[in-house]
């Protein structure tokens, strides 16, 4: 009976540790979210912006005129596109977390 109890908390291990997981993936996937929405509100912004009027780009504590719009553009939608492939792995690494979760606390409890 000693081993399966251990066995038992091996399991209720894992399974808290899954949740862990999926607790850090799903605020990842929250932030990145966030982070590709910023991406395309910026964009949309840029290209309704009158092009007589400067741009500036935040960098560090200063804001610098940018010169070039179309590489300043060019530069954003790189970055969501990269944002967004991040994104991607990141639900499937949290679905397929979320399925093992799933599993588990379904043979745990069968125990």
């Amino acid at each position: 009976m000693g081993a399966i109890r251990i066995s038992e908390e091996a399991s209720a291990e894992e399974i808290q540790s899954l949740a862990r997981e999926l607790q850090i993936l799903r605020s990842q996937i929250q932030t990145i979210s966030s982070q590709n929405s910023e991406y395309g509100i910026t964009v949309e912004a840029l290209s309704n912006q009158d092009p007589e009027r400067p741009v500036y780009r935040s960098l560090g504590n200063i804001l610098l005129e940018v010169d070039d719009r179309q590489s300043l553009e060019s530069e954003l939608k790189d970055a969501q596109d990269a944002l967004k492939e991040h994104l991607s792995r990141l639900v499937e690494r949290e679905e397929s977390i979320r399925k093992r979760y799933e599993e588990m606390v379904e043979s745990y409890e069968r125990a």
